[in-house]
């Protein structure tokens, strides 16, 4: 695409999740900026009556707890981050409920982890959730469960989080707002010469290169997670743009066309469902290595994984858990549900599928990993 041809992703997205980070929410820390909550609430509610479908994954409980509760430094201990949220989510939903109002339209709350999102179950209720809320027009402000996190499950960000909700409900973009233009070739603070992204293709391994760090005290992402979120909401087919949130009706000008921020696009078919949720799985169970050939198998021949294929086994596993397949220099080629556990994988690896009953005494599938159970990564 050149760039005479290029438009704004957003113009033609029917269905959009918008992350807020907590410098925009939060006016840098200094409590709940209703001036700027109400900009937004007036920019969805234009885009509402255009016909389109928005979710708003919003940072600011853990900022607005602190300034309620008069810290003036971002708590590391979990259970004074969990009480900061706790505080500071009450504010932040009673602010985006009235400033919604005032368009004459409902909002919900839900509050997730990765654990809901992990659980099968769990996963398709979520969705069937955000679906009839935005068939009755009603807008879901959706933020990290903090009150209750904990590392093993929490999500680190909500850049990690906007994205799995735009896979969750197969959007078509996702916008992420923060404090900065976009995504420079460098870090513009420091190097002059940097370059602006104003266009480029998701998940091209080239931008994770340039991405640096977090760029603000208050919240927890950089550009590096909006990078990867953008690569991760890529594989359900939803485009991403990243622009600055401090721009005058941004939302409203990206729909109607104008180049603003930096442009994500996806080239990705949209993924199956089931599949979208193995590939999202963060936390996994084991980690199983591969030798060339069962590697060819998966990428070229997209058959099932089967244990003669495996050179090693890592983790504690259970059956039906999720595991990652690496090649020998320990990157991720894909992942799926496995069929045996880790006890059992250590001893049939390398053998053929014809002789896992006599080693093991029992036949539970004849594949260690099925294809329909597994995603390339």
């Amino acid at each position: 695409m050149t760039t005479l041809e290029f438009k704004s992703l957003l113009v033609d997205a029917k269905v959009i999740v918008v992350k807020v980070g907590s410098s925009l929410v939060t006016n840098d820390g200094n409590g709940l900026d209703k001036l700027a909550i109400a900009a937004w609430a007036t920019q969805i509610a234009n885009l509402v009556a255009q016909g389109k479908q928005v979710i708003l994954v919003s940072s600011g409980a853990v900022a607005e707890g602190m300034q309620r509760l008069g810290w003036k430094k971002r708590p590391t201990a979990v259970n004074e981050l969990q009480a900061a949220a706790a505080v500071g989510q009450m504010g932040l939903v009673q602010m985006y409920e009235f400033c919604f109002s005032q368009h004459q339209l409902h909002t919900a709350q839900l509050l997730l982890t990765h654990d809901d999102l992990a659980d099968r179950k769990r996963y398709l209720n979520a969705r069937s959730t955000l679906r009839t809320l935005l068939d009755l027009k009603v807008i879901p402000i959706i933020n990290e469960n903090d009150t209750v996190v904990t590392d093993e499950i929490r999500f680190g960000d909500n850049d990690t989080l906007a994205s799995l909700v735009a896979n969750l409900i197969e959007a078509d973009a996702l916008v992420i707002l923060t404090d900065q233009r976009g995504l420079y070739s460098a870090d513009p603070r420091q190097d002059k010469l940097a370059r602006f992204i104003d266009h480029a293709l998701a998940g091209d391994a080239a931008l994770e290169k340039m991405a640096g760090g977090a760029g603000s005290s208050v919240g927890t992402g950089g550009m590096l997670t909006k990078v990867l979120a953008a690569k991760r909401a890529s594989r359900s087919g939803a485009h991403t743009i990243i622009a600055s949130g401090r721009e005058a009706d941004v939302l409203v000008r990206l729909a109607a066309g104008e180049r603003i921020g930096t442009h994500l696009q996806t080239t990705e078919m949209k993924t199956t469902a089931r599949k979208q949720w193995l590939a999202d799985h963060l936390q996994l169970r084991g980690k199983l290595s591969l030798d060339a050939g069962a590697i060819k198998v998966l990428k070229l021949e997209g058959k099932s994984l089967l244990a003669i294929g495996v050179t090693a086994v890592e983790g504690h596993f259970e059956r039906g858990e999720v595991v990652a397949c690496c090649d020998a220099e320990g990157h991720e080629i894909a992942r799926g549900l496995v069929n045996y556990s880790s006890a059992e994988a250590l001893r049939i690896m390398r053998q053929p599928s014809a002789d896992i009953e006599k080693i093991l005494g029992y036949v539970e599938a004849s594949e260690l990993i099925h294809r329909d159970n597994l995603v390339l990564m």
